[in-house]
Order: structure tokens, then C-alpha cells, then sequence
């Protein structure tokens, strides 16, 4: 018989090594508290629209994400919008606007520092530079140190800092510049823009978060035999010579698991069975997105903008994306990103939607932003663990035999991304297949 696996956490990890554990001829059976897959990155209804429980961009570099949505049956080139790298604000802003030509790498990004409107002269230079000086160290700077030390030892400018570190950070590594790991956010840059120029690509998602992954592993796993328990939380873990049990069950037995979900999901069910003092170290960061819906007359030049948040005036949004030019039901229905949202004072929590409508309508010129027909603000509150310098990650494999671990925290040279959710669950059912348990 087939060795059973039992898979705790239907997120995006726990997806990609259900997959790749039933590729591998395991017996699988996948575990989700919740009704709808897809753990953090997944799909909600809102006035009866399906949204998703936060706005993403994916990179082209993602290439373990889009080779297992193509592995399940998606077809990435329906499902994404695949856009240059780009990092436009709102035309009347007078802040910066840069595009990436299709010319092969590194061309692409010099002709597009060349070109880029809104940096003065001393700024391309400094960018320059640095870009160049990260090559020459082959993106390793030794020892990790915050983000912020990285960018004043290579002398970026307060304009450079403000219209492009700072955002890039934020987006890509929901921490601030002033306590991201320099390291891990030039693994970043090494991975899109110091890689072939398709991976520095922009891909926005032209389907909700949970069809666009989630559902067809579900689909692709019930066609495989696989077993899928949705609405059933893992609460109690047992183990002894016979294999591992779940909630008691003595009737299901395992030869081995996988903890599939967040670090302290997994800390706390694990707390009895291992040293969980890796699991508990992490810090969380909150992301809120902001839905606004105008009359569907409402529309942006671009699928979406870089905004210039500055908490002091009550202005949080750091991106604004225009639904409409992604899903052809969702006209006039725009969506502001906050990351790290914990910024937010609770005074102000009240006030944020009503704050971003006016940060909107500030920025385009446009007082119809400023009055939404409705709005409404989803907050994952630990939507990722702080990416700070030298953070040490857990392996997965654990002291207890049989037992592994899943998840976006693992992969030490990545933030709490998709791409490291994907390619940590991929990983981890490889050593389980290599280890060919008894």
C-alpha cells in the first residue's frame, strides 16, 4: 500500500506539497480548517462580488508558482496580466514614472533608469550605482543589516528612498526599510531584476486568489485519489510506533505529517511534540486592502498606480490597482493596498476608508474618488512574519520522525511571499518521498 501522508493547512504550501505528494504516489489527505482553500491568499464575497482577501502582485521570477498552477491545469497566460516592471504614480502627482522596455536584461532596466521621468539627475546615478555595485558583490552583502543602512552606505537619495526603496520594500517584504534584511530584499532584486528580463515581469491576477491556485489543486487531488477534510481543524497530534494520529482518531492512521500553516499555527499544535522556540521567535505584520466602488464609468489610464503614503496626513494607500481592467465584472471597483498596516493607529482605524477616498481623490485630481458608493477594508492581521536581518528559520524536518514542516517562513532567502509558499511545500514532500518512509 501507498504511504498515507496526512497534509495540516490548505494554504499555498499545503497545496503545492499535496501535489507533489500525490505526484510522487503518496497517499494523500489534505486539512483544512476552513471552508474555502487558499489560507492567506485566498477569495471572500463583498456585496456580491468574489474578491479577494488582499490585493498581490506576482513576480515573473515566481517560476516554482507558475510551473505548479500549469502543473494543476491553470493557464498562466489566461489567469495573469503580465506587465513590464513599472513603477508609475498618478500622472498629476509629479512624482516619478518608470517603465522597463522589452529588451533583453540588463538593457531593459538601463534603458528604463535612462528614461524614467520624475528622478533627477543625481538620483539615476545613485540608482546606477547601486544596481552596479550589487552585481559586482553578486547580491551578498556578507553580513545582514537593515535595509535602510544598505541604501545610505550606497548613497541613495531622499527622493530615491521615498518614490522607490521604500514602496519596494513594503510591497514585496511587508516590513519597513528601517527593519527589513538588506539581504533578503537583494535576493529579491538578484531573482527579477539581476535574472533574465521576463522574471522581473509583473504579473496581476485576472482570476480571484482561490480559483487561481487553490480550487484546481482540490480539483487535481480529488482526481487523484487524494482525500480532502475542508472545515476540519487539526487540533490534537499523536504519534507512537504504529504512526500518527489526528484528533484522536485512532480508525485513520499516518505515516507521516505535514504542518502545512502559518508559524504560529504550527507552534502552537506542535508545542507538546517538538522544540517550537524557532516557530514562536517570528513577529507579524498586517496588511489591509481597501475596496472602493464607483459608478462603472469610473476608470484608471492603468491597471495600477504607485501612491505616495504619508501617515502624518492621514494618507496610508501605497498602491492602487483598478479591478476593472482585470475582471471584466468588477467595473469601477478599485482596490488600495496598505502593508504593514499596523502603522494605523486605532484612533485612525475608524476613518481609513474614508482616509483612502481622499487620498485618492488628492492624488488623481478627481473629487468623485473622494465618494465611493460603498467601501469596505479586509485585514489579514498576520498576513506576514517581519523579514528582519539575520532572522534564523526552522528547518523542515523535525526531531520527530515522520513529522514535517510547511510554509512561507522556511525558505531563509525569501519573505513571506507566494513563491516561498509554493516552493516550501514542494521541498518538503521531496524529502519526505526521499526519505521513503517505513
Amino acid at each position: 500500500m501507498n504511504e498515507r501522508v496526512a497534509i495540516i493547512g490548505a494554504g499555498w504550501a499545503g497545496c503545492a506539497a499535496a501535489v507533489e505528494a500525490i505526484d510522487n504516489g503518496f497517499d494523500v489527505t489534505l486539512f483544512e480548517a476552513s471552508r474555502i482553500p487558499g489560507g492567506r491568499a485566498r477569495k471572500t464575497v463583498i456585496e456580491g462580488m468574489t474578491l479577494d482577501n488582499g490585493q498581490h502582485i506576482l513576480l515573473g521570477a515566481y517560476s516554482k508558482t507558475l510551473q505548479m498552477m500549469e502543473r494543476v491545469g491553470i493557464d498562466t497566460d489566461a489567469a495573469f496580466l503580465r506587465l513590464p516592471l513599472q513603477m508609475h504614480y498618478p500622472p498629476l502627482s509629479g512624482a516619478m514614472n518608470f517603465e522597463t522596455p522589452r529588451l533583453p536584461a540588463p538593457l531593459h532596466l538601463a534603458v528604463g533608469l535612462f528614461k524614467t521621468k520624475g528622478l533627477h539627475w543625481e538620483d539615476k546615478i545613485a540608482l546606477a550605482r547601486f544596481f552596479t555595485a550589487c552585481r559586482h558583490i553578486r547580491w551578498d552583502i556578507g553580513t545582514d543589516r537593515p535595509l535602510i543602512r544598505l541604501l545610505e552606505q550606497f548613497w541613495q537619495t531622499p527622493r530615491l528612498y521615498g518614490l522607490l526603496w521604500r514602496p519596494l520594500c513594503m510591497a514585496s517584504m511587508n516590513t519597513i526599510p528601517e527593519k527589513a534584511s538588506a539581504q533578503v530584499f537583494l535576493s529579491i532584486l538578484k531573482d527579477s531584476l539581476g535574472a533574465r528580463r521576463h522574471a522581473s515581469d509583473m504579473l496581476l491576477p485576472k482570476m480571484d486568489l482561490s480559483a487561481i491556485f487553490p480550487e484546481k489543486v482540490i480539483d487535481y487531488l480529488t482526481r487523484c485519489g487524494g482525500k480532502i477534510r475542508l472545515g476540519e481543524t487539526v487540533r490534537e497530534l499523536d504519534h507512537d510506533e504504529t504512526g500518527w494520529t489526528l484528533n484522536g482518531d485512532r480508525n485513520q492512521r499516518y505515516d507521516a505529517v505535514i504542518v502545512a500553516t502559518s508559524a504560529a499555527g504550527a507552534a502552537s499544535l506542535l508545542k507538546d511534540k517538538i522544540d517550537v522556540a524557532l516557530l514562536s521567535q517570528f513577529e507579524f505584520e498586517p496588511i489591509s486592502t481597501c475596496y472602493l466602488k464607483y459608478p462603472e464609468s469610473v476608470r484608471l489610464d492603468r491597471p495600477f498606480y504607485a501612491l505616495i503614503d504619508d501617515p502624518d496626513k492621514k494618507e496610508w494607500g501605497q498602491y492602487v490597482f483598478d479591478r476593472g481592467h482585470l475582471m471584466p465584472d468588477q467595473p469601477g471597483l478599485l482596490a488600495v493596498v496598505v502593508s504593514v498596516s499596523s502603522a494605523v493607529d486605532e484612533a485612525d482605524k475608524g476613518t481609513l476608508h474614508a482616509d483612502i477616498a481622499r487620498q485618492l481623490a488628492k492624488a488623481f485630481k478627481r473629487a468623485e474618488l473622494e465618494k465611493p458608493l460603498w467601501s469596505r477594508i479586509i485585514t489579514e492581521k498576520r498576513a506576514t512574519f517581519s523579514c528582519t536581518p539575520g532572522l534564523e528559520r526552522p528547518a523542515p524536518i523535525t526531531e520527530k520522525n515522520g513529522l514535517f514542516l510547511a510554509g512561507d517562513f522556511l525558505r531563509k532567502d525569501y519573505p513571506a511571499t507566494l513563491e516561498s509558499a509554493i516552493s516550501s511545500g514542494i521541498a518538503c514532500a521531496k524529502i519526505l518521498s526521499k526519505r521513503q518512509l517505513k
